[in-house]
């Protein structure tokens, strides 16, 4: 494994169509929204889990990549096991130890970090790439829409409706929506954790290609469409990020409501980039 020596930030932009991109539990799962502005949001956990299954379907059970956070687990269970573990049996600070060892067997704690203290304790984890939650460019217009199953659950319901057997439904979507959420990468936490060089190419790969894995009636069609990285010649990094990240500008170019990513314009301003900062788009 590589260690990673550079900080990275990037830009991560992706859209939905006629889809709910991030239902919001408390609202009666509508799409998530910016009350004051209207604009729709998608929250770094929601886009974390889209990374986290792409990696449980993508190296399945190699070792080292397994999920810690995955549908169903018993974190306690998980963090039990790693005292059980002949080196941390051995070791002084057994924390330490444990937690050394779930970030080597768990791609997701080396990479966003977790909080292990609630079992036999193996500490926590400061991981080294975070997000921002993504909003949406321009408004979203979120509906509501009537459905109709043709069947019904049990006996009971199909004597009350002498056998018409229909269920009524609702089901939010976002005609059209594109979102820009900031990401960072810290190259000294990246060497706390055992992130390495291959674990970022993991990650990349992740982000352009996780939206095919989870593909969902309720989520219509979610896309990834631009992926910007600004890479640092140095751990700490040669230019503030929110100053990378005013170079990208996004502007609608249609008259009416947006329907379609070709409706707006990404431009990246590459003039007089400072030095030790280089551009690359993945996408």
């Amino acid at each position: 494994m590589s260690e990673l020596k550079n900080r990275f930030d990037f830009v991560y932009i992706f859209d939905v169509q006629d889809g709910n991109p991030n239902g919001d539990p408390d609202a009666g799962n509508l799409p998530r929204v910016d009350a004051e502005t209207g604009m729709g949001l998608v929250t770094d956990v929601c886009l974390k889990r889209k990374v986290r299954n792409y990696v449980q379907v993508a190296k399945g059970k190699t070792s080292g990549y397994d999920i810690f956070i995955r549908e169903k687990a018993v974190l306690n269970t998980m963090i039990d096991a790693a005292h059980d573990d002949d080196v941390v049996r051995a070791a002084k600070d057994k924390t330490a130890a444990a937690r050394d060892f779930m970030c080597k067997a768990y791609f997701d704690i080396r990479t966003f970090g977790a909080v292990m203290s609630t079992g036999k304790n193996a500490g926590q984890v400061r991981g080294p790439i975070q997000f921002t939650f993504a909003r949406s460019v321009d408004p979203i217009a979120a509906s509501e829409h009537s459905i109709t199953r043709m069947a019904v659950a049990t006996e009971r319901e199909a004597e009350k409706q002498g056998g018409d057997n229909r269920t009524m439904g609702r089901k939010a979507t976002v005609p059209y929506g594109l979102y820009v959420c900031h990401g960072f990468i810290s190259a000294n936490l990246a060497q706390q954790t055992g992130f390495s060089e291959e674990d970022l190419e993991l990650f990349w790969e992740a982000l352009m290609n996780m939206f095919d894995i989870d593909r969902s009636a309720a989520r219509g069609l979610m896309s990834a469409q631009r992926l910007i990285v600004f890479r640092h010649d140095s751990m700490l990094g040669n230019v503030p990020a929110n100053k990378l990240f005013e170079r990208v500008t996004i502007e609608k170019v249609c008259n009416g409501a947006p329907r379609n990513f070709k409706d707006y314009q990404v431009t990246i301003d590459r003039d007089n980039l400072p030095g030790g900062v280089t551009i690359e788009e993945l996408i």
